[in-house]
């Protein structure tokens, strides 16, 4: 299976958007400072992902993500959590 994925900073609120066929070891990875572009904003926890049988398909998942209607898609499904995150 390939995973793409949506990290958040508990530093700074960003979103990070990647995809990996480990999930669990690609966030210890990020969360361990070994990532050079994600490594200042430690720790990050997922707040979103899915799930592929082809590795194609979950590069383009990834690519809409990083578009913005991809980031206006991810606030759309997670309207609640964003906005428990403010109260």
């Amino acid at each position: 299976m390939f995973y793409v994925y949506i990290l958040r900073s508990q530093v700074d609120k960003n979103l990070y958007v990647g995809y990996t066929s480990d999930l669990q070891k690609r966030v210890r990875e990020h969360n361990s400072g070994n990532n050079f572009s994600t490594k200042h904003r430690i720790p990050f926890e997922v707040i979103y992902y899915e799930a592929y049988k082809n590795k194609q398909d979950a590069q383009e998942r990834e690519i809409y993500f990083k578009t913005g209607w991809g980031r206006k898609y991810v606030v759309k499904i997670l309207k609640n959590y964003f906005r428990a995150d403010k109260s």
